[in-house]
């Protein structure tokens, strides 16, 4: 259907279109009786009011900030650990009164790489893009305010991180604890060109996701730590976050000679995906295989046995990043935070390797 325009509604009135401007956006300049003119005979052509996306560009706000993030639509309401996180953004835009506008950037299918160009919103919340995807550089170069989430420092934008090292070589630290001399890892994405399997030593040190890079940073200092050899531990690389990617890294792994008796992921999703490898080879979880995810997500607790897991605050992290953001629209000048912290939760899925495994 036609929307009818403000020009015709002002002919039907006989006043200016002006005159009808100042019914929707000054009413106090108008009587009672005229803006009440003017809004019967809108409704009788169908005119809706003002066209909120002009309104926005004559103003230079869209009143919507933009989450980009390296992945499908469906990842953000997937993923756990990335809904607690959207959630913590949705509450500071939700305080300030702005909408929310998410931003997939996927690598293998769907990508626009026009998409953070030609996004009406007033700034970008960018969450774990790979060190050296473009998007980034996009995004900056609208001048918007940005704040960074699981990325590296840049010139003139803010960023908020979590402690990955300390929470990861927790982790790896718990397990030697018990005793697990041989230790599996699967790692989600090291670089945008992710293909899947075992990543050398090169691969682990070169990786552009940071989060990733980190993690296994920290697993790498407490195996050294512990005067064993970070290179002789495999590392699978899962080419997404999700459990079925997981259960094939898990089979991979665990079909090596010698088995390793416990495995860490970077993800408590990748960990639930080592729980369908465990069962499906009948392994019993932690008398067989001990099982360590990262995030702390709600199911983390509900799986049987309860996943030991590293716990990081998402929905802190999205408000942290989304009052960040808000605060420089509002033409304020916050400071990054110091790294938000993680610390290990120990449940019932680690325990000593077997006596003579």
């Amino acid at each position: 259907m036609r929307r009818a325009t403000i020009k015709e509604v002002a002919a039907e009135v006989g006043v200016s279109a002006a005159t009808v401007s100042n019914a929707y956006n000054r009413p106090d300049q108008l009587s009672p009786e005229l803006r009440e003119r003017v809004f019967a005979a809108a409704k009788r052509l169908g005119y809706a009011g003002p066209d909120p996306v002009a309104r926005g560009l004559r103003r230079g706000r869209s009143g919507a900030v933009g989450v980009v993030y390296a992945d499908p639509l469906s990842y953000a309401f997937a993923d756990p650990a990335a809904v607690m996180f959207l959630e913590g953004v949705s509450r500071a835009a939700e305080e300030a009164g702005l909408g929310l506008l998410l931003v997939p950037a996927p690598l293998r299918k769907g990508r626009n790489p026009r998409a953070v160009g030609e996004a009406a919103v007033d700034g970008f919340v960018i969450y774990c893009l790979a060190e050296d995807d473009p998007l980034v550089d996009m995004a900056l170069e609208r001048r918007l305010p940005v704040v960074l989430v699981e990325q590296p420092p840049r010139e003139g934008a803010l960023s908020v991180e979590t402690d990955d090292v300390g929470g990861a070589r927790a982790a790896a630290e718990h397990l030697l604890g018990l005793g697990h001399e041989r230790v599996g890892v699967i790692s989600f994405e090291l670089g945008r060109d992710a293909s899947g399997g075992l990543a050398g030593l090169e691969r682990r040190r070169e990786a552009t996701y940071r989060p990733s890079r980190l993690r296994l940073e920290g697993y790498a200092a407490a195996v050294e730590g512990a005067g064993l050899s970070w290179e002789d531990v495999p590392v699978y690389e899962a080419v997404q976050n999700e459990p079925e990617q997981g259960r094939l890294a898990a089979e991979v792994l665990l079909g090596r000679e010698p088995r390793p008796t416990a495995i860490l992921t970077l993800s408590d999703q990748l960990a639930l995906g080592v729980f369908e490898a465990a069962k499906k080879m009948r392994l019993s979880i932690p008398e067989d295989l001990s099982v360590v995810g990262f995030d702390d997500v709600p199911e983390a607790s509900r799986t049987e046995p309860p996943l030991t897991t590293v716990y990081q605050p998402h929905v802190e992290k999205g408000l942290a990043a989304g009052r960040m953001l808000v605060a420089q629209l509002g033409g304020e000048e916050p400071q990054s935070p110091e790294p938000l912290p993680t610390w290990l939760v120990v449940r019932s899925s680690t325990a000593p390797p077997k006596t003579g495994t």
